[in-house]
């Protein structure tokens, strides 16, 4: 057999001195393996790149509380309003977490008296917190019904709940007024 270089540079004339070949070889000569890398290593790490710097933008947005970047939980002006309306306040579900870890803690200590009281205190906490939670999102769903007659309600109440029992600093989006604002 000739090699391709050869064949070029014989007359036109000539015949190309092997058969042609069958369509099942000439497709398999196209085909490209799909299990092979389509771009260069430097492409990819391009891409990763953009990718982080597209994920990063998107994620400050949503902290920023873009309406754009908000997931749909967390769109419109209803829960706009719930997100302000409980970063203007102090409320006890911000301290749940960090209270529970000391009063944990107290339960490690070897006198009976001490983890009596721990044990009564995680329940009476996690019992004020709920009733407190209730109160909330009570308060919560009447303001809004004034605020917003046309709207719907349905989750606010939840959603204000669960946002008050997360620290202020590990909200999101990040919180917009500051305590004591008016919203």
């Amino acid at each position: 057999m000739t090699t391709d270089a050869h064949d070029e540079s014989k007359d036109a004339s000539q015949k190309k001195g092997r058969p042609t070949p069958k369509r099942k070889e000439a497709e398999a000569k196209l085909k490209v393996n799909s299990l092979s890398p389509a771009t260069t290593r430097e492409a990819k790490k391009r891409e990763r790149d953009a990718m982080r710097a597209r994920r990063a933008e998107a994620r400050a947005a949503y902290q920023r509380g873009e309406e754009s970047a908000l997931p749909a939980r967390d769109r419109g002006p209803v829960k706009k309003f719930v997100r302000n309306y409980i970063d203007s306040r102090r409320t006890i579900g911000e301290y749940f977490i960090p209270i529970m870890i000391v009063i944990i803690f107290s339960t490690l200590v070897n006198i009976a008296a001490v983890r009596v009281i721990s044990f009564f205190f995680i329940y009476g906490f996690m019992i004020f917190t709920i009733v407190f939670g209730f109160w909330t999102a009570r308060k919560i769903k009447k303001e809004a019904a004034i605020r917003f007659p046309n709207e719907s309600l349905k989750g606010i109440g939840m959603y204000g709940w669960v946002r008050s029992t997360q620290m202020r600093k590990m909200r999101a989006p990040a919180p917009q007024v500051k305590r004591g604002d008016s919203y």
